[in-house]
């Protein structure tokens, strides 16, 4: 898959130490910023993010930020964008299988470095179910008026 990975300042040690994780599993990655721990804005990152996703360059999407919040609340604002802020395996499993989750967003500053492995391993690996889900999914796309 085509993974495209970014964050913030507080989410930028965590990226870094993500991305050989992501490419061991055979995954070509892309990293589109920050570049180092400076402070920026969490949205000049998230949004482009997200957007490419949506727009299909990507397969699937690595968002971080200090706590994961701000950067899944941007994600969201993006049609076609479901993503999902996990801090457990479980969570990063079920979103795909239900929600079907194109981006999944991690917090820097609340998971360590071998949970979020173990999150990033399950939300790569892990299929969507379809079937009643995809109705759901369906009726989010409705609702955000996507076609």
């Amino acid at each position: 898959m085509k993974i495209v990975i970014g964050s913030d300042h507080g989410g930028f040690e965590l990226k870094q130490q993500l991305i050989p994780f992501v490419q061991g599993m055979g995954h070509a990655v892309f990293d589109v910023g920050c570049f180092s721990d400076a402070s920026i804005d969490y949205p000049d990152v998230a949004f482009p993010l997200a957007e490419a996703v949506a727009r299909g360059e990507y397969d699937r999407g690595i968002i971080i930020c200090g706590t994961g919040i701000g950067v899944s609340i941007c994600c969201n604002r993006i049609g076609g964008v479901r993503c999902a802020l996990c801090g457990d395996v479980v969570s990063a499993e079920l979103t795909r299988r239900h929600n079907d989750s194109n981006v999944l967003a991690l917090g820097g500053r609340i998971v360590g470095l071998e949970l979020a492995k173990g999150i990033v391993l399950a939300w790569l690996t892990t299929d969507f179910e379809g079937g009643r889900h995809q109705r759901r999914i369906d009726k989010i796309d409705q609702w955000a008026n996507i076609s």
